[in-house]
C-alpha cells in the first residue's frame, strides 16, 4: 500500500484574525474539489467568514502563540486533523515573531513525511 502524499499546508500569517479567515475563504475559493481543514489562532470580530460543514473542519484556537504556549492544542488538534487528512490544510497565525520555530515544529518529526509546507500567505 502506498503512503499517502504529504498534505500540502498553508501558513496565513499577520493582520487580525478576520482579516486572516478572509484571506483563507478567498484561497479555498480558488481551489478544486476536496475537503479543507483549518486550524486559526484568535477568534475574529464579529461574525466568523468561515463555517464549517461539508468539506470544511475549522478548528478555532484562543489566541497564544501556536509553537510556544499553544504548541499542546495546536499539536492534539493537528493530530487529529492527520487521522482523516483533508486535501488541503490552512493554519492562520497572529504573528510572524515565532515564524521560524513554527515551521520547524511542522517539519520536524512527526510530520517530516506527512505535511508539505507552501508558501507563507502574509497579510
Amino acid at each position: 500500500m502506498a503512503e499517502p502524499a504529504p498534505l500540502p499546508t498553508t501558513l496565513v500569517i499577520g493582520a487580525g484574525a478576520t482579516e486572516r479567515e478572509q484571506a483563507i475563504a478567498t484561497a479555498i475559493a480558488s481551489l478544486g474539489p476536496g475537503p479543507v481543514a483549518v486550524l486559526l489562532e484568535g477568534l475574529p470580530n464579529g461574525k466568523p467568514i468561515l463555517e464549517e460543514g461539508p468539506g470544511l473542519q475549522v478548528v478555532r484556537s484562543a489566541a497564544g502563540c501556536l509553537c510556544c504556549s499553544g504548541n499542546l492544542v495546536m499539536t492534539v488538534t493537528l493530530n487529529r486533523i492527520l487521522r482523516k487528512p483533508p486535501a488541503q490544510l490552512y493554519i492562520g497565525v497572529a504573528s510572524a515573531a515565532h515564524l521560524d520555530a513554527l515551521q520547524r515544529l511542522l517539519r520536524a518529526e512527526p510530520y517530516t513525511d506527512l505535511l508539505q509546507l507552501k508558501p507563507v500567505i502574509r497579510l
